[in-house]
């Protein structure tokens, strides 16, 4: 396949289940042809163009996936021009729909309805759901303050509007705030959601047996104390409903925080934090979508999160998916740039040119603050983040009017290798000593030197680092002057080969 379909690159690898600690043991391990989903790219379906498809879902039929989406004018504006930031043009150009049979390569089907077709407006949070009964495909959106809802006879098929929504019976504000579609395994549809306006409340609500051209009553299954939940989305697995959601941090990342129960009913748990979702937010995004893949090898969740950049300036991308897999009950979520995906097979592997820095640009975070996410810090205060990266609004920062030393790092557990390390950097220069690092992984400290005046972003690099014992450390290190200042972004350690 080539490099420009979705981003993603065909190999022949041997894939298991499962590579980091924590998840579950994969089934026996096979020789495969997986492809690689890379994410922290703008991704492009198989002619070449750039896949527009946010705050969708996905619906399995048969062997086929297929992935619905906003395409919203202000994303390709972005595309255009990721330097120029964020904009607020939320306008919707289309909802689009992608189809794949191996997670990686996108074909694009056309448009499911435009923005004319809905008579322009907040149009998001879009599912599908087939209805046994009807056997017609049922796309149900948000429509400014209401719901709408449109079917087709094919799931890639133009769809025709049916009907709307203006509100829901015992919803508290009356009416959903963010949401999904959730299928169960016996075809029965739920909009898994939020209330507008506060978010506070989780909520469960069936689609109308008859047709899913309405949304049944609601069922209050939580309320959060601690702010509002959105982002709303649910996964199955092992016979347990895990309903998701993010914090009410707007267009930008969060941690993603759950509630599991038997009955999709309830009772649910407490609230608990997805396992591996803290240390870059989710790896910079809100919780978008989920969905099963169970092959004959093995079985996982597909984390579907939206990186709203357009709106947020966060990065490049709009879609970074990532692996959940499970300790027992315990839902573990893998944070990577690369992985490698057999969807018949249900197995994945991290890529080999996985980014095992977590939150590497220090856009997570999303405020400015000395303490950031995944990273510690030593020298207090002078550690900050600042605005104005190498990409994305963020970038490392260490300055102080005063004599100072300081450190910014992170412990990493990778596998045992040959590794570079990489950071773009400016520099005041002046320093008695500053570098960007690697020490802790088996062998003697190494570093690449920053101390000299470096105005513009200048790629750093130190190669050739042999892991013997399972981690390391890297970071940014400072012993300045007063006055002096380093900012830092954009850091990479990937194994070579």
């Amino acid at each position: 396949m080539a490099a420009k379909n979705f981003g993603f690159g065909a190999v022949l690898s041997l894939v298991v289940a499962l590579v980091p600690a924590g998840g579950a043991a994969a089934a026996e391990p096979h020789v495969a042809a997986a492809v690689t989903i890379q994410n922290d790219v703008f991704w492009k379906d198989t002619s070449g163009n750039p896949v527009y498809s946010q705050g969708g879902g996905v619906l399995k039929v048969g062997s086929t996936y297929y992935w619905y989406g906003a395409k919203y004018n202000g994303a390709v504006s972005y595309y255009a021009n990721p330097g120029g930031g964020k904009n607020g043009d939320t306008s919707l150009s289309a909802i689009t729909i992608y189809s794949s049979t191996d997670l990686a390569n996108w074909k694009f089907e056309g448009n499911a309805l435009t923005g004319a077709d809905l008579g322009g407006g907040w149009v998001g949070r879009i599912g599908v759901a087939r209805n046994p009964n009807t056997g017609k495909y049922v796309l149900v959106s948000q429509l400014d303050s209401g719901l709408v809802f449109a079917t087709s006879s094919t799931p890639n098929g133009k769809f025709t509007r049916a009907g709307t929504q203006s509100s829901i019976a015992g919803v508290s504000t009356g009416m959903s705030g963010d949401q999904s579609v959730f299928t169960d395994d016996d075809g029965k549809a739920y909009l898994i959601y939020s209330n507008k306006s506060g978010r506070s409340h989780l909520y469960v609500s069936t689609l109308r047996a008859s047709d899913f051209l309405q949304v049944d009553p609601a069922k209050n299954v939580y309320n959060s104390s601690a702010g509002g939940r959105e982002g709303n989305i649910m996964f199955k697995y092992s016979g347990t409903y895990y309903f998701c959601s993010s914090d009410l941090h707007g267009w930008n990342a969060s941690h993603t925080y759950c509630i599991s129960a038997k009955n999709i009913m309830g009772p649910y748990s407490s609230e608990f934090v997805l396992q591996g979702t803290e240390a870059d937010f989710s790896h910079v995004t809100q919780t978008g979508l989920a969905f099963t893949v169970t092959g004959s090898q093995g079985s996982f969740v597909v984390f579907g999160g939206d990186r709203w950049s357009d709106f947020a300036g966060n990065g490049i991308g709009y879609n970074q998916w990532l692996p959940v897999t499970f300790t027992g009950s315990t839902p573990v979520f893998h944070s990577l740039s690369q992985w490698t995906v057999d969807a018949a097979a249900g197995t994945w592997a991290v890529g080999r040119g996985n980014n095992y820095v977590l939150n590497p640009s220090a856009e997570a975070d999303r405020v400015a603050q000395n303490d950031l996410a995944g990273w510690t810090t030593t020298g207090g205060v002078v550690n900050s983040n600042k605005q104005g990266g190498h990409a994305g609004r963020w970038a490392f920062a260490q300055s102080s009017s005063s004599a100072y030393t300081a450190s910014r790092y992170q412990n990493i557990s990778l596998p045992n290798g040959t590794y570079t390390l990489s950071a773009w950097v400016k520099s005041s220069g002046g320093q008695k000593k500053a570098t960007i690092f690697a020490k802790n992984y088996g062998g003697s400290e190494v570093s690449a030197s920053i101390s000299q005046s470096l105005g513009s972003w200048t790629k750093v690099t130190v190669s050739g680092i042999a892991v013997t014992n399972g981690s390391i450390q890297v970071g940014l290190y400072s012993d300045a002057n007063a006055g002096n200042w380093v900012n830092a972004d954009d850091f990479s350690l990937v194994q070579n080969g």
